[in-house]
């Protein structure tokens, strides 16, 4: 795991919706911190907001920057115009896996890397700078 100093956001999952293995069987897993409407709470990662960093992103997310999930790295491609404020807000962003010919929602982010799994309870997801970026 990233030191908490080079670490962009993070947060501590605490709950997997139902139906989030549906979503992830078509590529895309959406993040949501506490609370989340009850209308989503189904298909969502539910997190923490912020886990043991501010709610806020130290930076705008950027292609190139890293998302560690479920202990598998995957490097961003595209970042929609409203996903770092999303995450800020709300701790809400849908990740699209391996989908580059996916239209980029405002509130989404493209990754590339290994078929993703869900997440188990208590796993630390984090959003980290690229290595290049120091």
């Amino acid at each position: 795991m990233a030191t908490t100093s080079s670490t962009l956001w993070n947060a501590v999952v605490l709950r997997i919706g139902k139906g989030a293995q549906d979503m992830l069987d078509t590529g895309v897993i959406v993040l949501f911190g506490e609370p989340v409407p009850d209308a989503l709470s189904d298909i969502c990662v539910v997190h923490n907001r912020g886990g043991r960093s501010p709610l806020t992103p130290q930076r705008e997310l950027l292609p190139g920057d890293v998302l560690n999930f479920a202990g598998t790295r995957y490097t961003i491609d595209e970042v929609g115009e409203a996903a770092t404020s999303n995450l800020s807000d709300l701790g809400h962003v849908a990740l699209y896996f391996n989908s580059p010919d996916q239209s980029l929602l405002a509130g989404a982010i493209k990754v590339s890397g290994p078929p993703p799994q869900l997440p188990d309870q208590r796993v630390i997801l984090t959003f980290e700078p690229s290595s290049d970026k120091g």
